[in-house]
């Protein structure tokens, strides 16, 4: 028969109850997600853009109107999404409407 392990004594288990809701919070915060700055070194070096109409079309030429992070294949969003994860930017915050050089049809 295992026995099971108890805390020692009562302020032990105190401490242990104390934590709880302490590592709650902090899987909280760690499930936010921060929002890509586009002017965080790997958004420029993919002309990552939160509005498509700004899209440096002399640099990127491969933009084609109508594309956006929403129709992205990489977009973790749904369509009503006004930002979701992007794989490609660790798993960072993009907009609907943006736009990167990684896009590709969803």
């Amino acid at each position: 028969m295992s026995k099971i392990r108890q805390p020692h004594d009562r302020r032990q288990f105190l401490g242990l109850a104390g934590a709880a809701p302490l590592a709650l919070l902090a899987g909280r915060r760690a499930a936010a997600q921060d929002i890509l700055d586009p002017n965080d070194p790997q958004a420029q070096s993919l002309g990552y853009v939160e509005d498509a109409a700004d899209v440096d079309t002399d640099r990127f030429g491969s933009y084609e109107p109508g594309q956006t992070c929403a129709n992205c294949t990489h977009f973790q969003g749904g369509a009503d999404d006004a930002r979701a994860s992007c794989p490609i930017f660790g798993n960072r915050l993009v907009t609907a409407e943006g736009w990167c050089s990684a896009w590709a049809a969803g």
